[in-house]
């Protein structure tokens, strides 16, 4: 097993690098929502773009080498299935449920790291949900059931993955074609982060961005590379697979499931993911930032609304978290740079359901008295997805 311990040290030094980068920098997907949605401030949202944008020059490049098949993840992005209504619903519930729990999976350990108590819970309620819909009956009867009839195989139109080359060109798709359609979409993000505003004068933002976008792409070559086959080949995975094996980058949802086994199993090596391996090591990241830095504060619920408000975000985030395909860097970062459709079905479908949560929130607290119905009219005219004469409550 030398091998493997190999490649999960180099998976736990990308966890550290994540969490104290991320401590430091405050890089948190809810908040760029937030930033947006309340105060017009793009700056994070874009710090979050610049993610994405490295992610997928990154792993377009690691294809047109060869070095990598992105079409082998073990989380199957690219899945010729085209489970539409997994990547609204699960996005949406991702969404509603990050914002109650103040942040995503990614936050929820940095905070961890840094004393808050509340987001130990949250890893726990969340895990439980991760563990029910991977593990148990819960995902097919539920969900599974009505949303499989109703989800095309593009492989009966002749396109067999959905990355958007493919739905494109179908078999005229090639690695250079891909490359070429990244480089597009890494331009055009670059000139939305770049052109105008004050980012570029925030050093945290772009040192943040870049963080996330290079651990994403890290994790795909350490997997996906010479050293992930190498470790399989090593230990003959096929024929008896440990958990969690296969090409895969960040995301931590799951892994949330993946650890609390880890964990009743009374720390067995067996159990020891990749998932669970940079979840750990982000929260040790964090928690060695926050006490160099001094910011190390043990922080519990302000009060029993406080408690229940968690966790209900943690049923969602775990839930949806997994129905999505991951979190706002395992769908929102590592899934759109294999430029699966789905992905960026799931990403909009994320940020549009904290959005929605936020104004809801807001215009509750203004107009104590409204109605659900009234305060989501309003909401989505805010957002511009209904027209503003269905708005029925003044805009704040």
């Amino acid at each position: 097993m030398e091998v493997s311990y190999t490649l999960l040290q180099y998976v736990a030094l990308l966890g550290l690098m994540l969490g104290i980068v991320v401590n430091k920098t405050n890089f948190c997907t809810m908040g760029a929502v937030s930033d947006w949605v309340n105060i017009g401030d793009l700056n994070r949202f874009k710090s979050w773009m610049l993610a994405i944008a490295i992610a997928t020059l990154g792993v377009s490049l690691l294809e047109l080498n060869n070095i990598i098949n992105a079409s082998d993840s073990r989380i199957p992005y690219r899945n010729s299935v085209f489970f539409w209504p997994r990547y609204i619903f699960g996005g949406l519930m991702f969404g509603i449920g990050m914002t109650l729990t103040s942040g995503c999976g990614n936050k929820v350990l940095i905070r961890f790291g840094a004393g808050n108590l509340k987001s130990l819970i949250v890893i726990i309620v969340a895990g439980i949900m991760a563990y029910l819909m991977t593990r148990t009956d819960f995902y097919g009867i539920v969900f599974h059931s009505w949303m499989s009839p109703i989800s095309p195989d593009l492989a009966n139109f002749g396109i067999y993955e959905q990355s958007i080359p493919s739905i494109l060109f179908a078999d005229s798709a090639s690695k250079s074609l891909s490359f070429v359609i990244a480089v597009i979409i890494s331009v055009l993000l670059f000139i939305f982060i770049f052109k105008k505003g004050k980012f570029i004068q925030n050093t945290d933002n772009i040192l943040s961005g870049l963080t996330v976008g290079l651990v994403v792409v890290i994790a795909w070559y350490i997997t996906g590379g010479s050293l992930g086959k190498e470790w399989i080949e090593a230990n003959d995975f096929l024929d008896t697979p440990l958990p969690g094996v296969g090409v895969q980058s960040v995301s931590f949802i799951n892994p949330m499931g993946e650890t609390l086994i880890f964990a009743t199993k009374s720390a067995d090596m067996y159990y020891l993911t990749f998932g669970v391996t940079i979840l750990i090591s982000t929260i040790i990241g964090s928690f060695i930032y926050s006490i160099f830095s001094g910011s190390f504060r043990i922080e519990w619920f302000s009060s029993t609304k406080d408690f229940f408000r968690h966790i209900v975000g943690a049923v969602l985030i775990g839930i949806g978290g997994v129905l999505s395909l991951g979190c706002t860097i395992g769908q929102g970062v590592a899934g759109v740079s294999t430029l699966a459709i789905g992905s960026f079905i799931a990403l909009a479908s994320i940020i549009l359901g904290a959005a929605l949560t936020m104004k809801i929130e807001y215009y509750k607290t203004v107009y104590e008295d409204s109605s659900f119905l009234d305060t989501l009219k309003s909401a989505l005219a805010d957002l511009k997805l209904i027209p503003s004469r269905f708005r029925t409550l003044e805009k704040i």
